[in-house]
């Protein structure tokens, strides 16, 4: 599974969570907003039933001509009062708006009908509700008005963040980061499958352990350790198919190869490898100077032939399935490289090219059987690309990692084209050597065997090839 793909399924999780979460916050807030309106309601009634009872307190003027009334509350209207210091009030207001008893903040416009009329005023930073009516009274027509400053709608739309918002802020917050270490901490087993698929080498098909899955991801876990069992099989079974069709053809090529050697040993001496219609028809030499070109191709094709059995035999024993699951020894590069001078001394000699080695002590642990095959096949396309009179360089040494390296000073490769060099039977065009396009894929199947890639560069002098193989830390 990808990283984007886990990512995908966290978030939905998370949305799928904590979505609940938030739509209860709401309906939450709401069921509060429900209650305080209920409770508002039954204030209100309540104000209402005290209207009658504070319009009967009003006894008489204090004096004939004064504005100010003399109040008789009665007991109902006291207990209102009492109960709520600081949050209740009323007054007692006459129609030009003034205030002729009670609180002189409650003065205003009276209504203009009869009609109880119920309104929202803020006052020494309290919200009240406030009833207003006209009333008949011993004092003549009056506005009563009583105002209750604990409703518990309008303190609850004045403290709705505090008492609301940010507890269920807080509460989504904290839902978010337990339900986000949830869902990270219950999907890591599936992270840690991804992981393990990411860390594999493309070639390794050993199958996973089940156990170690949930109960829920382990029927894909089976179902990929039955998926790596058949490409793994059919692998194997092309592999073994690409060893044996080389094996067998190794003794008849091998044999189709000495009788064309022997053949062409009769016909070079001769010198006549021409135009046969320029020799004499009556002649003995003549007879081999008819075939003699078709012998040397021949020959050449009988080689050809040979050497591509034999590298398909290399490839299929290097192949990192099979190869990867051979024990790793303690290998001495430097007589490495010398075996390998020594083997690739003659071919080096009949091209006129100056074969050196620069090597310095250095250990790995490696497989020196395929260590071998991959700087005999580095050598072997060296020696063929580079011209006659060229240099060919062997080297190993520990810098910040140990390495085997091969440089020379033919032609090169294109930096385009240096990937694809890499693949079997990839030849760049216009190449005038002979060859199949698989030495270097060879050697970089066993570098991956050995944990590591082939890495191609120009050589120090500005052309030619440098072919580079460094080897992990141990």
């Amino acid at each position: 599974m990808s990283a984007g793909m886990s990512k995908g399924l966290q978030r939905r999780l998370l949305l799928l969570l904590l979505l609940p979460l938030f739509l209860l916050a709401l309906l939450n807030a709401w069921f509060d907003y429900r209650s305080a309106d209920s409770a508002a309601l039954q204030q209100d009634r309540q104000l209402l039933r005290l209207v009658p009872l504070l319009a009967d307190s009003v006894v008489a003027k204090s004096d004939p001509d004064a504005s100010v009334l003399l109040l008789l509350t009665a007991p109902p209207v006291d207990e209102f009062l009492s109960a709520r210091p600081g949050l209740s009030a009323m007054a007692v207001v006459g129609l030009d708006g003034s205030v002729r008893a009670g609180s002189d903040w409650l003065f205003g416009v009276p209504p203009t009908t009869r009609e109880p009329a119920f309104s929202s005023e803020e006052f020494g930073g309290v919200t009240y509700r406030i009833v207003s009516q006209r009333v008949q009274t011993v004092a003549g027509e009056m506005v009563v008005r009583l105002a209750d400053g604990s409703d518990p709608r309008q303190q609850w739309l004045r403290l709705l963040a505090l008492k609301v918002l940010l507890p269920n802020l807080i509460l989504a917050f904290a839902g978010f980061f337990a339900v986000r270490w949830a869902v990270g901490t219950a999907l890591r087993p599936l992270l840690d499958l991804r992981d393990a698929l990411e860390r594999r080498s493309p070639r390794d098909l050993s199958a996973l352990d089940p156990d170690t899955s949930p109960d829920e991801v382990r029927p894909l876990v089976v179902s990929l350790n039955r998926l790596f069992g058949l490409v793994n099989a059919q692998a194997q079974s092309q592999a073994r198919f690409v060893a044996d069709a080389a094996h067998q053809l190794r003794t008849p090529l091998a044999g189709l190869q000495a009788q064309v050697e022997a053949w062409a040993q009769v016909v070079e001496p001769h010198g006549l490898r021409g135009n046969s219609a320029l020799a004499p028809k009556s002649s003995a030499p003549t007879a081999i100077t008819l075939g003699a070109d078709q012998v040397l191709r021949l020959r050449q094709a009988a080689r050809r032939t040979s050497q591509l059995a034999n590298q398909l035999l290399a490839l299929s024993r290097a192949d990192a399935r099979s190869a990867s699951m051979q024990p790793l020894q303690r290998v001495d590069l430097q007589q490495l490289c010398e075996a390998v001078l020594e083997s690739q001394l003659d071919a080096a000699m009949d091209k006129n090219i100056d074969l050196g080695l620069d090597a310095s002590p250095v250990h790995i642990s490696g497989q020196e059987w395929l260590l071998r095959e991959l700087m005999v096949n580095l050598v072997d396309n060296a020696i063929k690309y580079t011209p006659t009179g060229g240099h060919v360089t062997i080297r190993c040494g520990q810098g910040p990692q140990a390495f085997l390296e091969v440089e020379d000073d033919g032609p090169g490769v294109p930096e385009a084209e240096r990937r694809r060099v890499l693949e079997r039977f990839y030849r760049v065009a216009g190449t005038a050597v002979e060859g199949n396009g698989l030495g270097l894929a060879i050697a970089n199947e066993i570098a991956h065997v050995h944990r590591s890639q082939l890495e191609l560069s120009p050589a120090g002098n500005g052309h030619g090839l440098r072919i580079t193989l460094r080897f992990p830390a141990e």
